[in-house]
């Protein structure tokens, strides 16, 4: 392994006191969040910023965790999973039901029936797409964004058409859907994602030696006795399950996982996987929850967290391109 992979804190604070003091300002954060501005009975206000930070964590382990995975079967840093379409996949998901069904009735639906739907349309869509790229002849990371990047265009394209053609009181609905917002979190859905997301956690956890070695690319992993094909199938899934659950239950991110990712690699300063994961979801986690902090306790607004996170993160990609294009 290189030396640079194993040099944990070269110009950098050691490894078990970053995370000791990432996971001491995420409870700050938390707390401050519960109980900053708290005004009248305090079981309903933890309740309803305690189903809120539930979410932010959630969401942001998933999001953090997912994206470095991605990076790493991938080589590069500049990819999300959102390459593969599956915000836009969302985004005609939401488009279908309100035209098939109307606005009204999808928000009767059973909150659960309609995650359930969701997750299950992105999971499958993965599941096909790598069983087909992956299959026979047909192999290769590149060609599957390549192929993930044209379907984007395509439920783009679908979805865009669609909302044309409804109503305008519906189109309306749609497009509140399309933002992600941590305010119409649902209790109940809480539990079945962190059973969901832990399960999928102790996997990447007892692969994490593993992702180290595909980090070093598919010809030293193979020369280093690694089934890359399989376990690059495993990370796609692992990854495919994590996305769909964060998507369905708040709404697309797309930029959020590239800024806490190279965030977390500039912090640890190496590629080994049991330091980067847990400074990545920690990062994550804070920056959510101290985001919304200021934009609802210090700037008193109610917009949705994620459009300045997108504004962000956003910035952060074209700063890696500029510096990528400088070298």
């Amino acid at each position: 392994m290189p030396a640079d992979c194993e040099a944990v804190g070269r110009r950098s604070l050691p490894p078990a006191l970053l995370i000791a003091g990432l996971g001491g300002l995420t409870l700050l954060s938390v707390v401050l969040f519960l109980t900053l501005g708290a005004k009248g009975s305090w079981s309903f206000i933890l309740a309803f910023r305690g189903t809120k930070v539930a979410a932010m964590l959630l969401v942001g382990y998933a999001i953090a965790v997912s994206t470095v995975l991605f990076q790493t079967i991938t080589n590069n840093r500049i990819l999300t999973p959102s390459i593969m379409g599956f915000d836009v996949l969302y985004r005609l998901i939401q488009t279908v039901l309100v035209f098939q069904l109307g606005s009204a009735a999808v928000t009767a639906f059973d909150p659960r029936l309609r995650f359930g739907i969701e997750v299950g349309a992105m999971v499958a869509f993965s599941w096909l797409l790598y069983r087909w790229l992956f299959s026979g002849s047909m192999r290769g990371l590149h060609l599957l964004m390549l192929v993930g990047i044209v379907f984007g265009v395509l439920f783009r394209s679908l979805a865009g058409f669609l909302q044309r053609v409804i109503d305008p009181n519906e189109f309306l609905a749609v497009q509140d859907r399309l933002f992600a917002s941590f305010n119409r979190v649902d209790g109940r859905l809480l539990l079945v994602s962190a059973l969901v997301v832990l399960a999928v956690s102790v996997a990447v956890w007892r692969k994490a030696r593993v992702l180290d070695v595909l980090a070093l690319g598919r010809d030293a992993a193979i020369n280093l006795g690694v089934d890359h094909r399989r376990e690059v199938m495993q990370v796609l899934a692992i990854v495919s399950v994590l996305v769909a659950v964060s998507t369905a239950l708040v709404g697309p991110v797309t930029f959020f996982g590239l800024l806490v990712a190279n965030l977390a690699y500039l912090l640890v300063d190496t590629n080994r996987h049991r330091l980067v994961l847990p400074v990545a979801a920690l990062v994550a986690m804070l920056v959510l929850i101290c985001g919304q902090i200021v934009l609802e306790r210090l700037l008193g607004f109610n917009g949705a967290l994620s459009i300045v996170i997108e504004f962000l993160g956003g910035i952060v990609f074209l700063v890696i391109l500029v510096r990528r294009a400088a070298r």
